[in-house]
Parts: structure tokens; C-alpha cells; sequence
């Protein structure tokens, strides 16, 4: 088996593609989980604990608005980053199916099976 069909084998193993897409939605969807804390819990608990106490520069924090823009980007970059990688398994999905429905050619049989055919044969031609 050549080294390119052996990497081949390896990489579509149902283990390792697995592996990967799950560490890759894992980043994702933490920066989702990222987001929503800096973006929107965060400002919403510390602004009016700074506001009651007097904080000076509030009116410099970025309007609510571009909070959630940031988490509504993140959460659109996990989307179309899982769409990616459906298309991808879905591809090796596919390739693996063309190579399961691919029936592979029976062995030849082996010389201890060509002459036990042969002894068969002779035995049933005697005894006719």
C-alpha cells in the first residue's frame, strides 16, 4: 500500500475526522460562549453597577447596538463555519460509499483449492 493511499485511509477514518470537526466547532462555538459574555452579559451587569457609583467616561462604552453586532457576528462565522464543515463530511460520506460500493474482486483460489476441486470432480466422474 503506498504512502498517499495509506494517508488517505487514515484521514477519512470516522475517528479523526471526528476529532477534528470537533475541535474546530469546539474554537467556534467558543467564540460564541466569548462573545455573549464580553458583549452582552457584561456590559449589562457592570453598567448600571457603574453608573450607581458614579463611574466616570460611561458615555465612552460602544453602544449596545455594536455589542450585539460583534455577537451576532460570531454567532453567523459559527454558522457558516459548520455549513463548511457539513460540506466536507458530507463529501467524505460520499467517498466513502463509493468505495464500499465498490465490490472488490474475489481471490483466486489457491492451489490446495484447485486440486481438491479437481479430486472432487474426479470423484464425482467415477462414480457415474
Amino acid at each position: 500500500m503506498g504512502m498517499i493511499s495509506e494517508f488517505k485511509a487514515f484521514a477519512i477514518k470516522g475517528n479523526v475526522v471526528d476529532l477534528a470537526i470537533g475541535v474546530i466547532i469546539g474554537g467556534a462555538f467558543g467564540k460564541i460562549v466569548n462573545s455573549l459574555i464580553e458583549d452582552i452579559i457584561t456590559p449589562i451587569i457592570l453598567k448600571p453597577a457603574l453608573e450607581a457609583a458614579g463611574a466616570a467616561n460611561i458615555e465612552s462604552w460602544a453602544p449596545g447596538g455594536m455589542l450585539l453586532g460583534k455577537f451576532i457576528s460570531a454567532v453567523i462565522s459559527f454558522i457558516v463555519i459548520a455549513f463548511v464543515l457539513f460540506m466536507i463530511v458530507k463529501g467524505i460520506n460520499t467517498a466513502r460509499k463509493s468505495e464500499a460500493t465498490t465490490p472488490a474482486a474475489p481471490p483466486a483460489p489457491t492451489t490446495e483449492e484447485k486440486l481438491l476441486t479437481e479430486i472432487r470432480d474426479l470423484l464425482k466422474n467415477k462414480s457415474l
